[in-house]
């Protein structure tokens, strides 16, 4: 079981990649790793935060990429917004992880049975504001039969998007579009 140290940096999108595999592989098995040390860990987030990887995912409350991951606090950079959709803040904020704190993998992460993918299937006339990460969605809508195909279909458009930011090309940030399966706790990797 390898766990992060803040005070080391992950160099590689590979060795980040490897580390959500593994924390995904321990919280399926039930077997997670201790975090009992809270204390400690805030104490040395105090000096700064060195997150090996930048999640966008879903505000759904059964998404929660600390936990399905196993990792710590300090240890992945995590933007959340309904449908995990990317627009100009999003783009910022994945920006700054990139560029000012050195995350070298960013992962789209789109999940199943997602409530704003099944806004975009169904249509209908929404609030203003929910219509406004619908029609984010919306272009995926076309690419598949069933909400988890939509939710697959806008996991790797908004990661085409992220890929085609000039910033993200020029620090060169590996993007990864993926799947969380909230029946089985499993992430699939796109």
């Amino acid at each position: 079981m390898r766990l992060h140290d803040p005070e080391v940096k992950v160099t590689s999108a590979e060795e980040a990649l490897q580390m959500l595999k593994e924390g995904n592989a321990r919280f399926m098995s039930g077997e997670l790793s201790v975090k009992d040390n809270y204390a400690e860990i805030r104490g040395k987030l105090t000096m700064g935060q060195k997150p090996f990887a930048i999640i966008l995912c879903c505000a759904d409350s059964r998404v929660a990429p600390e936990i399905y991951f196993d990792q710590k606090l300090g240890d992945i950079f995590v933007i959340r917004n309904a449908g995990n959709v990317v627009d100009e803040v999003v783009l910022g904020s994945i920006e700054y992880g990139a560029e000012h704190l050195g995350s070298p993998l960013m992962v789209v992460l789109g999940h199943t049975s997602c409530g704003a993918v099944t806004a975009a299937c169904e249509g209908g006339e929404l609030p203003e504001n929910i219509e406004a990460i619908v029609k984010k969605i919306q272009p995926s809508v076309k690419a598949g039969a069933s909400v988890n195909e939509v939710s697959r279909a806008n996991a790797i458009a908004m990661a085409e998007q992220i890929k085609a930011d000039p910033i993200i090309k020029h620090v060169g940030t590996t993007v990864v579009p993926a799947i969380y399966d909230i029946a089985s706790g499993e992430v699939i990797w796109l």
